[in-house]
């Protein structure tokens, strides 16, 4: 039963007629309000499948495949067994150790890739039939097979090395759950999903969740942003002030927020730092002066560039600025502005000129102590996230699949509300903790 309701609300999109509807309520009673200040971030969910190797997937997903052709035509099935297929599939697929190091585990992935391609040459030939290659289990295999093999100029199935697999967002980590997928993020690994919330954080009211969503794990926090001030534009709910982390704005995403929305997208912009910073912060790119009508920068030393260039960097594009090598080579301030023993300074540049002077006037305000102040605000978002996980266990995912864990994500959020208007309407009595044994001891003993 419960499994055909949670079907039901994802069909339906149940969850957020829920928390819609809750927030509606909300305004009405006067603990919520558009126009205030509001902050959003994201945490991971891991997947309702275990975790396994690549070698487990391939070994899983060829299982898979075989339970279900088991299951649906046993007697087309039988002829394409081989020897040794019981004892590789028989059973679920664990391996922890492969005798012969790297080129054992090439081996036996090769030797899974095999027996896939013997199974999959033999579903499309023209005497299978065709609702055996519809099947799910089938259609994954074909799916992990091209992820991770490949032919060589012989003719032969080859295991992908690891950097010739697909992106993570194209290749999935289960047989079970093709929307589980891998994803590093400040140094946590793991397979699942990633939730987005957005709760307002205006100090008079209840801190509400007003925007939940999940994604895939290799979604990026910031691809949310146009999607969440939609959402929230349909509910006549959004903020004026939207606080958000690093990972967020973007000269472009600031300026779309501001003019579609009428949002202030408050949140640091990457300075550049590392090996492409220059030596000495003061010949950064706020010290060069564009002049946008010749397509030049004049350097602190007070050097032209040469006319920039369109740059097209990860499919974006940008304006590069070069300054002449014999001018460069000869200038005395070489050391401070540039790593580089002989190439000359360049200087990448925002697209367009309102984009440009975001970029400065957003790195200008970070450093003051009244925008720090403002976004200290942001912080309190990570008491939501404690909540959701400790409280409501959003942790991990307890359904598999994309939209099953969108809805527990969503009514995570409203069970959350109830919690926090709750609380703000009574606040929780807290018991005064006694003393410790030891230190009812030094009191009797008038030790203190």
């Amino acid at each position: 039963m419960l499994c055909e309701f949670r079907a039901r609300l994802v069909a339906g999109d149940a969850a957020e007629r829920v928390l819609n509807l809750m927030l509606r309520r909300l305004v009405e009673a006067g603990l919520l309000a558009a126009r205030g200040k509001q902050r959003t971030d994201a945490t991971h969910v891991l997947a309702a499948v275990r975790r396994v190797s690549r070698l487990e997937l391939v070994g899983e997903s060829m299982r898979a495949a075989l339970e279900e052709l088991a299951r649906q035509d046993a007697g087309w099935l039988a002829p394409l067994i081989e020897p040794g297929w019981d004892k590789r599939y028989g059973h679920r697929v664990e391996i922890r150790k492969v005798p012969g190091g790297a080129a054992g585990v090439v081996a036996l992935a090769e030797t899974f890739g095999n027996d896939g391609r013997r199974l999959l040459t033999a579903l499309w030939e023209p005497g299978a039939p065709p609702r055996l290659r519809r099947l799910r289990q089938v259609e994954i295999l074909r799916q992990v097979w091209t992820h991770h093999f490949y032919w060589d100029a012989t003719g032969s199935l080859r295991w992908r090395d690891g950097h010739e697999l697909p992106p993570a967002s194209l290749r999935f980590d289960s047989p079970y759950d093709t929307d589980a997928h891998y994803c590093v993020k400040n140094g946590t690994e793991w397979s699942g999903y990633r939730a987005h919330f957005t709760e307002a954080c205006d100090p008079d009211l209840p801190e509400v969740v007003v925007h939940a969503a999940a994604t895939i794990a290799p979604v990026q926090d910031g691809t949310l942003l146009g999607q969440i001030h939609a959402d929230l534009a349909d509910l006549h709910l959004l903020p004026s002030e939207h606080l958000v982390d690093a990972a967020y704005p973007t000269p472009a995403r600031i300026a779309h927020a501001r003019q579609a929305h009428g949002v202030t997208l408050t949140g640091p912009l990457p300075t550049g730092s590392g090996r492409k910073a220059p030596p000495d912060p003061a010949f950064g790119k706020a010290a060069f002066a564009a002049d946008w009508d010749t397509r030049q920068l004049t350097c602190p030393t007070g050097q032209t560039s040469l006319p920039w260039k369109t740059l097209t960097l990860n499919q974006r594009l940008y304006q590069q600025a070069s300054f002449p090598a014999t001018i460069c080579r000869a200038c005395t301030e070489r050391p401070r502005c540039t790593h580089s023993p002989t190439q000359p300074r360049t200087v990448t540049l925002q697209p367009t000129r309102e984009l440009h002077e975001i970029q400065l006037n957003n790195w200008a305000d970070q450093n003051t102590q009244e925008w720090k102040r403002r976004y200290a605000l942001r912080a309190g978002v990570e008491a939501l996230h404690s909540q959701t996980v400790r409280t409501f266990g959003l942790r991990r995912s307890r359904y598999r699949g994309l939209p099953k864990t969108h809805l527990q994500t969503v009514l995570t959020a409203a069970a959350c509300n109830l919690v926090r208007v709750a609380d703000w309407i009574r606040a929780p009595v807290r018991a005064e903790r006694g003393p410790t044994r030891f230190h009812t001891l030094c009191l009797d003993l008038e030790l203190t």
